[in-house]
């Protein structure tokens, strides 16, 4: 080899130790493991979802496909929508499509809300909405089919494992159609919260000496690239006298920027521009950082980290919140990979009494606990009975049931009511679990609906005329002052050549041609709505229904029921041709009849009453018109008061 081939070898040779500290090391020097720490996150993120815009809709459809781990999940679900200059919300029907059981909790303030749902695998305390059982679909495109029916589909979105959801009504899509689409952002629309915690790693960086510690967050890149801001909340347990003790490393797609509350000091390394929570307006810039795990290790070791308390990587979100239990001075280099299990919180009692539902029939009432989701809230009952202990469960293979009469087992019958008290003993708990359960005991109970043509409500009436105000009571025989009864919707429908006219929906009223009136006296719900006084075709017939929602002062059961009557539509103007003619016809004959006796009685004492010798020939001279007036006037008026002097002197 030649000196020159020899020298190049060389050099070559230096260029590559001198660069192998830095890309040799990134692959050795951090063995990252599970370590004690949790973040949570919110995110617009889901597998599959779609947006709409459907501005002139009177009602819209909202879909959530969930995908649930455990067989027994609690789910927060929030729904939202801004009133502006005062409009009422439209009426929204969200359909919960569900693979376990799950423990709703509802909030929907001032939205007329419908839910579709599976009764079998949702269970929630008392809703103060519309429930419709949802169909069996084997497919998403069937459910979709089934919604299309019931109105255009606003959103879908497709969650696995979710805690919290929030849904804003608010649409901001400029699409017309909901068409789902995978890896789909669903911006203002939607915001989640998984259930499960993300994995969040650590390790020892090797060759570094001191007590520097490092928290890495990554935030991988969305589907749509468009601006938007994390706010990361930091809590640390360790107490460090100086800001150079930790660094945080955030690191993202250049279209996020951050807002940063941390309770200690720290140093801050950013792509993008970041601002503090405690100075929000001040805004500094980011720097350029590698992308990849390897590359963000060696960052921390660059700056002097010789712990990674935390790692993580989550998708794209709008919240992130980070806890460590643990300084991260504590790792060991290259720990034992340990399992990390959630902590046995023991029996979850609040969601076993929500699963105590009665069932109720004509003559009794029955409890179902299914043992799988017994076991999968971590409890053991040892003892299912009603109030009388005598009363206990049958136990089979799968299934405790609990039944009785309403003649026995303590059952106590009040008016339809009857209630009875649950009793639940668990092997964790060493006093036992009470719930108070009711039925309605509907045999012998009634609604009535009745339409009025007044506002006294005095005479009930079958038959309304187009452009006439109705008055309707809903009333409940017999009356039972422990039972509350709720308007839910009233509809009129006038034919299959018609649109249903929806009176009331959610509790409202949908137009300002229907009001809400205060109830009877005896507590019967009252409204009342102004019929169109012109329609083509004109119908001739309508049906008005009306749902109503009857449950106990307890809230532990409720029954749906919808009552109905049908109306006799008429128009005015028909309704004076073929009805009143004839009696008009009758007036006007008796009129002219009338009117010819009176002529003749009045000239028969006219030319009886006269002086005979001052008799005018048949034809005499013309008199002045005024004088010829004045004359006929008198006259006139003395043979109309002659009869009621003749009838006063009889």
């Amino acid at each position: 080899m030649d000196r020159g081939a020899l020298c190049q070898a060389v050099a070559l040779l230096l260029v590559v130790c001198s660069l192998g500290p830095t890309s040799l090391a990134e692959t050795v020097y951090c063995d990252l493991q599970p370590v004690d720490s949790e973040v949570t996150y919110i995110t617009s993120q889901v597998s599959e979802g779609c947006v709409a815009q459907i501005p002139d809709a009177t009602l819209e459809v909202h879909i959530l496909f969930l995908t649930f781990l455990g067989d027994m999940s609690m789910l927060e679900l929030t729904l939202q929508t801004s009133k502006q200059g005062g409009i009422q919300p439209r009426e929204v029907l969200l359909i919960l499509s569900v693979n376990k059981s799950i423990f709703l909790k509802l909030q929907a303030p001032g939205i007329p809300l419908q839910l579709a749902y599976d009764s079998k695998l949702v269970f929630h305390e008392a809703l103060n909405v519309n429930t419709t059982q949802l169909p069996s679909f084997t497919t998403k495109d069937q459910l979709f089919n089934w919604a299309n029916t019931k109105g255009p589909i606003a959103s879908a979105a497709e969650l696995t494992n979710p805690q919290s959801i929030l849904l804003r009504l608010d649409q901001a899509s400029s699409s017309p159609f909901c068409s789902l689409e995978p890896q789909k952002d669903m911006g203002h629309t939607l915001e989640w919260s998984p259930k499960a915690y993300a994995p969040i790693r650590g390790c020892r960086l090797e060759g570094v000496a001191g007590h520097k510690e490092a928290h890495i967050l990554r935030i991988l890149p969305g589907p749509e690239a468009w601006p938007r801001t994390v706010t990361v909340k930091l809590e640390l347990s360790c107490a460090w006298r100086d800001t150079d003790a930790a660094v945080l490393i955030l690191q993202g797609p250049p279209y996020v920027s951050w807002l940063i509350d941390a309770n200690h000091n720290m140093q801050i390394w950013t792509t993008g521009e970041y601002s503090l929570k405690i100075f929000p307006d001040r805004i500094n810039p980011g720097f350029q950082l590698p992308n990849t795990t390897q590359g963000l290790l060696g960052e921390a070791r660059r700056l002097n980290a010789s712990v990674v308390a935390s790692f993580v990587e989550l998708p794209l979100a709008s919240d992130v919140s980070l806890r460590t239990h643990s300084c991260g001075s504590g790792l060991q280099p290259s720990p034992t990979p340990v399992e990390i299990t959630t902590p046995n919180k023991g029996c979850n009692q609040e969601l076993l009494l929500t699963l105590i539902q009665p069932k109720c029939s004509s003559d009794g009432m029955t409890l179902v606990l299914k043992k799988d989701l017994i076991s999968t809230l971590l409890c053991t009952v040892t003892s299912l009975t009603f109030w009388d202990p005598s009363c206990q469960a049958e136990e089979t293979e799968d299934e405790f049931v609990l039944s009785s009469g309403y003649s026995s087992c303590g059952m106590e019958v009040m008016e339809n009511v009857v209630s009875n008290e649950v009793v639940i003993r668990l092997l964790s708990s060493s006093s036992p679990q009470r719930r108070k359960v009711q039925c309605i005991n509907m045999d012998s109970l009634s609604l009535q609906l009745g339409l009025y043509l007044s506002p006294h409500f005095l005479q009930a009436s079958s038959t309304i005329e187009l452009g006439q105000q109705g008055f309707v009571q809903v009333s409940m025989s017999p009356s039972i002052p422990e039972l509350m009864i709720q308007l839910e919707s009233c509809q009129l429908n006038l034919g299959p050549d018609m649109e249903i006219v929806e009176l009331i929906q959610g509790q409202e009223a949908k137009s300002s041609c229907v009001s809400l009136l205060s109830p009877s006296p005896s507590g019967d719900i009252r409204f009342s709505f102004l019929l169109r006084g012109y329609m083509v075709p004109m119908p001739t017939t309508g049906i008005l229904s009306c749902s109503v929602t009857m449950r106990p002062r307890i809230r532990s059961l409720e029954v749906h029921k919808t009552v109905s009557m049908l109306l006799n539509i008429v128009s005015a103007g028909l309704h004076d041709k073929g009805l009143v003619l004839p009696a008009v016809l009758g007036i006007t004959f008796g009129a002219f009849l009338i009117g010819a006796l009176l002529t003749a009685a009045l000239w028969y004492i006219y030319s009886h009453t006269r002086h005979p010798g001052k008799r005018e020939p048949v034809v005499a001279v013309a008199a002045p018109a005024s004088s010829e007036s004045s004359s006929t006037n008198h006259s006139i008026g003395s043979t109309q008061s002659t009869p009621c002097s003749t009838s006063s002197m009889a």
